[in-house]
Order: C-alpha cells, then structure tokens, then sequence
C-alpha cells in the first residue's frame, strides 16, 4: 500500500509516467469503512476520503486520483444508492486528494481554502515536475480565509484553515456531532509525512497546528488521516512526538555546522526507523526537515 502509494504520487508529479501506473490504478479496490454517525472512510489509492452520507445528501473531502473517479462514485453508492454528491471539500492541492475534482465536479460544488484555488487554476511545480492547471470543472468554486461552517446531514461541518502546515493551502474538517476529524495531510499515521516546502509548507509550523489540534479535539475523537489507518488521539499524539523529536535531533546537527550529507549518514534514532518505510525513507524525511528549517530561517 505504501509503496502503490509513493508510485502513484510520482504519476502525478510527472504526468509522462501516468501510463505506466495506469495498469497500478485500474487494481486498486474502494474500501468503505463507517467511522461515526453520518461519516464514512474511503480507502484506495492516495488520500483517504471522507464522507458524509444522511437525508441531505453526500458531502466528500478529497477524491484521489483521476483514474479513479468512477470507481469512487460507485463507492459513494454502496454508502447511499440514491443520494446525491452535494459538496467537495478538498483538504489541500496535491493530486492524489484533488484528481477527481474535474469528474466531480461537474455536478458537485468545490470547496477548498483560497490557495488550494489559486494552486489548482496555476501551473505547479511538484518533485521537480510541472503541474498543469486542473479543467475549470475541478476548481473550487467556494472559497475562505481562515473558516467556513457547513450544516449539512443534521450536524455543523467545520473546515479550519491550518496555515504554514503541509502546504499553504490546508484545512482540517471536523465533523462536531459525530465526533470525528478529518486532518487531511497533517497527518500520516505511523509514517514520516511529506511537508510540501515549496508549496509554503513547513514542518515546525505542522508541528505546531498538530500540537493545536490535539489541545482542541475531544480524547475520544475518531481520526481520519489523510494517509494511513482510522486512527485515535493516541496515534496523533505519538505522530506529534516524532515530529517534535526527529525536528530537534536535525536541527540541533545544523547548528553544530553538519551538512545534508552527514546529517543523513548519522541518521535518526533507531525508535524512528519504522517511520520511513511509507512514502517519505528516513533520508528523505531528514532533506525535508533540513530545508523546511532553513527556509523558515531565512523567512
């Protein structure tokens, strides 16, 4: 799954390469999990989704990639043969969390944070690979600053900007009846996360809208990540102290004037090595906390 995963944010990265996992995308299977109430999760390959399934509807947060749009929307019917997909929420840019957003949106509205918007509708740069603007169908037609509350299937749905996280562009959805949480990319479960620097994300600044979110969520809340299994505070709390400990071991070797290369070849903590067997090794995850502090450093 980890690896699927990395193959298929490399498709999207480099869209020369997506005919070589098309054959990957056309396996994956769509598995639906009840988490809470209304709320459901959606597992294949990318992002988990959520989603929110009652008498007014269906609301989504993310979709994946393109290729497996119709897949979803097959999903979405085992949840509710004959509700319709009224809003969706995108927790940030990247394409394996907004690749469907042309398919939905046809019919569905976008919803996402200005900058997701303006990231979408502009070419992007992305591993070294140039993004092109998604079709007008998947921008987000619906935009906000720092918060938007929407009641919809008989509980307040708040989406609540994290700025200077993943990306610049982030928003956790909480769902406050059901007790359940979205955190979209600023949370990989048991993993080192990917912290889109070039996309105005920052480690020390997930660290710090982590560290907020579990000051404010319920102890018994349910957790969607946007990568790895349903999770719990327990999961987000240990997340919270790799963060904080890995960031403090690199940086505390960038003050003592160690470079990239020695850094890596000191590595980490061998508590931390189950942490790079996702997407992000430990190597790479200590090049993006090496750039992420010395970016915030040079403002």
């Amino acid at each position: 799954m980890r690896i699927s995963t990395r193959l298929a944010l490399l498709s999207f990265a480099w869209p020369s390469a997506l005919a070589a996992a098309q054959d990957s995308l056309q396996a994956v299977e769509i598995k639906s999990t009840r988490v809470a109430g209304p709320v459901y999760m959606l597992e294949g390959r990318g992002g988990n989704i959520g989603v929110s399934a009652g008498e007014d509807g269906l609301l989504m947060i993310d979709d994946q990639f393109a290729p497996l749009a119709e897949k979803i929307a097959a999903a979405l019917k085992t949840i509710s043969e004959t509700g319709q997909l009224k809003f969706v929420l995108n927790t940030h840019w990247h394409g394996d969390h907004t690749g469907g957003n042309a398919f939905f949106g046809r019919t569905a509205t976008i919803i996402a944070h200005e900058n997701v918007r303006t990231r979408l509708t502009t070419k992007q740069t992305l591993f070294g690979g140039e993004i092109e603007p998604l079709p007008k169908s998947g921008w987000p037609v619906i935009t906000f600053d720092e918060s938007l509350t929407i009641h919809f299937n008989g509980e307040p749905i708040q989406v609540l900007h994290l700025a200077r996280s993943h990306t610049d562009g982030d928003s956790v959805i909480l769902f406050k009846k059901s007790n359940v949480v979205h955190m979209g990319d600023n949370f990989f479960s048991g993993m080192f996360p990917f912290v889109d620097v070039d996309s105005g994300g920052s480690v020390e600044g997930m660290t710090r809208n982590v560290a907020r979110m579990l000051e404010e969520l319920p102890a018994d809340v349910k957790i969607i990540p946007g990568h790895g299994p349903l999770s719990t505070v327990a999961e987000l709390k240990e997340f919270h102290r790799m963060l904080v400990a890995t960031t403090d071991v690199v940086r505390q070797r960038v003050k003592a004037g160690q470079d990239l290369a020695a850094i890596q070849a000191e590595g980490l903590p061998e508590e931390w090595a189950p942490w790079g067997a996702g997407f992000i090794d430990t190597n790479r995850w200590i090049e993006i906390v090496v750039r992420s502090l010395e970016k915030d450093a040079n403002g």
